[in-house]
């Protein structure tokens, strides 16, 4: 049938151009001269002889996970974020990753042995559209060798808890998933088999920890409840915590067991309560301890207790009675305390709503170690000269980044969410694109806002200078371009052109090397051209067909399609950028994988090397200006992900 004809993607050479559809429409590729000479459809392409290894996760998931960052003994800490499972030795400034997972990780528990670690993922997609499960792995944080893999088919949406027992060698498991009950499962995990499974809770579960002292219970809470459950033989039994004449909280956002095997929470209302032990009711109450919710509270070898808060973003050293010994705060920048782990004596690590990982102790040090995006990230460029690059997300913030120490050089909460970002040659300015239709350059010493403008009033998705920086594209999703003339090395602006003739929103555009033309394609697959002085269209293909582009961004031209696999929807790739030696070519795609080509890649389904460690949508993808390393960004996962190309 017609239908089955166009679902897949066909290559049709004719003279000087090259055809392929997406979604049953033509797109039509021009050949540059000096390559139609020789130029099949059948000829093989190799594999590039370079390689991608994954050097830095930057960010942490804090934002909606919690019980997530330990200490091990190696002196690293194990935290999440994306796919990856980091392990960070702070004092070397190294990483270690676990790459076993295949999308989102959501849960985190060390075992007794503080070698074996297990974590639990949410439910992917694969781009053929099948179901990749939710699921356990258990690893060796050693020598990162998966061990166990267990649930598969059994866990629904996600996992969201998973805790090991800690009395009985820590041969027990236990696994909370999104199901609508939220189903509480315990497994022996090294024989791969599970022992019990009950009906947890309707509403969320936020907690489910084993007691240090008795292998059979396990302390559950969440959504105006704390449950004790009892496991004998296969049954899981539960006794409801009583609240009686206590406030009781909207959630019980943590437990902890202190030395004498009491259980403590920290809730909502801003309230420590201690649950004797053995019992289903409070002993003792720290009313007040915090202003807002309570969303970690953790004993310290000493005995002591730290507690930390959402509103208050306070963190509280307790004494042994219960009595406030310290406090400190968290800066607004970093966020709402949302993890704690103790470090070296006297050391805390905390993590935070706002993905950030600090390094603290008391009085008053905190020093952020970690830092990230906490929303939708698109906007992504790299230094013209130094080994830095720009982001920028709808959290609003754009951090310039250090490539080296990995930390922010600085970052700017800007007025509107961000979208694209860009460079001046020069590296004095770069230009962010927002999503309402504004976009703004900064000064990249001072931080400084040196100008702002608006054209139209939707996504900027494209912001980009052209190679002698004279002039600023801004492609939008109004379908539009605007071009503007570029002064006083990128201090001042005028509006000389309007590139009108897209019939849908723009997504990539590219300069040629000469800064005469400009190429941009559209969420309808079209390649279209233009005169960079006055956006006029060129619709002359001989004057276009053999021009040298300064960058390969744009995912439809001639010398990227090969990046496409069979049957895709034209979304399926969200950006290409090619090496500044020509030889390589990086994607990113909808299915969470970074891809690595040989440049040119004008060959059907051209063979790659391909990496995990985003989930779902990988938004973009540039080389460093000296080739050394490339830079991605997750879409929903917000996180950055730095490569060695070697």
């Amino acid at each position: 049938s017609v239908f089955e004809f166009y679902a897949h993607m066909l290559e049709v050479i004719f003279d000087g151009y090259v055809r392929m559809f997406l979604r049953g429409r033509p797109v039509t590729m021009h050949i540059p001269d000096q390559q139609k000479e020789g130029y099949s459809l059948d000829q093989k392409v190799a594999l590039p002889d370079k390689k991608l290894k994954l050097q830095w996760v930057y960010g942490y998931r804090g934002r909606d996970c919690r019980s997530n960052l330990y200490l091990l003994p190696t002196g690293e800490i194990v935290y999440f974020n994306a796919s990856v499972v980091v392990l960070y030795n702070t004092e070397e400034q190294q990483q270690r990753h676990y790459l076993g997972h295949n999308d989102d990780v959501k849960c985190l528990s060390v075992h007794p042995d503080m070698v074996t670690i297990a974590t639990g993922q949410v439910a992917g997609n694969s781009k053929d559209g099948k179901l990749l499960a939710p699921h356990i792995r258990i690893w060796d944080s050693v020598s990162l060798n998966t061990l166990h893999v267990i649930g598969m088919g059994v866990f629904d949406r996600a996992v969201t808890c998973v805790s090991f027992s800690k009395s009985n060698g820590g041969s027990f498991l236990c696994a909370v998933d999104d199901a609508n009950d939220h189903i509480l499962s315990v497994w022996n995990w090294q024989k791969e088999k599970q022992l019990a499974e009950v009906k947890c809770s309707n509403d969320s579960v936020l907690g489910a920890v084993f007691h240090p002292m008795d292998t059979n219970l396990i302390v559950t809470c969440g959504k105006s409840h704390i449950n004790f459950w009892t496991m004998e033989g296969t049954t899981l039994t539960k006794r409801q915590g009583l609240f009686e004449k206590h406030e009781k909280p909207k959630y019980v956002l943590c437990v902890a067991f202190a030395e004498n095997g009491d259980a403590i929470t920290g809730d909502s209302s801003g309230n420590i309560y201690i649950w004797a032990k053995g019992s289903n009711r409070i002993s003792q109450v720290v009313s007040g301890a915090h202003e807002g919710g309570i969303f970690s509270v953790c004993v310290l070898k000493d005995g002591t207790m730290v507690s930390g808060g959402g509103k208050d973003r306070k963190v509280v050293l307790w004494e042994h009675s219960y009595k406030k010994q310290a406090e400190m705060e968290v800066a607004e920048s970093l966020g709402p305390v949302r993890a704690l782990a103790e470090g070296k004596p006297g050391e805390l690590f905390v993590g935070t709503t706002k993905n950030a990982i600090i390094r603290a102790a008391f009085p008053d040090t905190l020093t952020p170690i970690v830092q990230g995006h906490t929303d939708e990230l698109w906007g992504l460029d790299i230094h013209p000269s130094m080994e830095q690059f720009v982001t920028c997300s709808q959290d609003r913030l754009v951090h310039l980044w250090d490539t080296h120490s990995h930390q922010p050089l600085w970052s700017k909460t800007i007025e509107d969410p961000g979208r694209s970002a860009g460079f001046h040659p020069s590296g004095a300015v770069l230009a962010v694109g927002t999503m309402t239709g504004r976009w703004l350059v900064l000064d990249t010493d001072t931080h400084d806002l040196v100008s702002m403008h608006t054209d139209g009033n939707e996504i900027i998705s494209n912001i980009k200078y052209s190679p002698d920086g004279n002039f600023l594209a801004v492609g939008s999703h109004d379908n539009f371009v605007y071009i503007y003339a570029v002064s006083e090395n990128g201090r001042k602006y005028s509006r000389v052109g309007k590139c009108t003739g897209h019939s849908s929103f723009v997504t990539h555009l590219d300069w040629s090397k000469d800064s005469q033309y400009l190429v941009t394609n559209s969420g309808d697959y079209e390649i279209l051209f233009w005169e960079a002085s006055n956006g006029k269209h060129v619709t002359n293909m001989d004057i276009v067909r053999n021009l040298e582009w300064a960058t390969s961004t744009c995912t439809l031209s001639f010398n990227v399609f090969g990046v496409w696999p069979d049957g895709a929807d034209g979304t399926d790739i969200n950006a290409v950028c090619r090496s500044h030696d020509g030889s390589l070519l990086a994607s990113a795609d909808d299915f969470g994988k970074v891809h690595l080509f040989s440049f040119p890649c004008s060959q059907p389904r051209a063979p790659s090397h391909e990496y995990g460690g985003h989930s779902s949508h990988v938004t973009n993808v540039a080389f460093l200006h000296d080739d050394s390393h490339l830079i991605s960004t997750g879409g929903k996962d917000t996180s950055i992900l730095q490569w060695v190309v070697a």
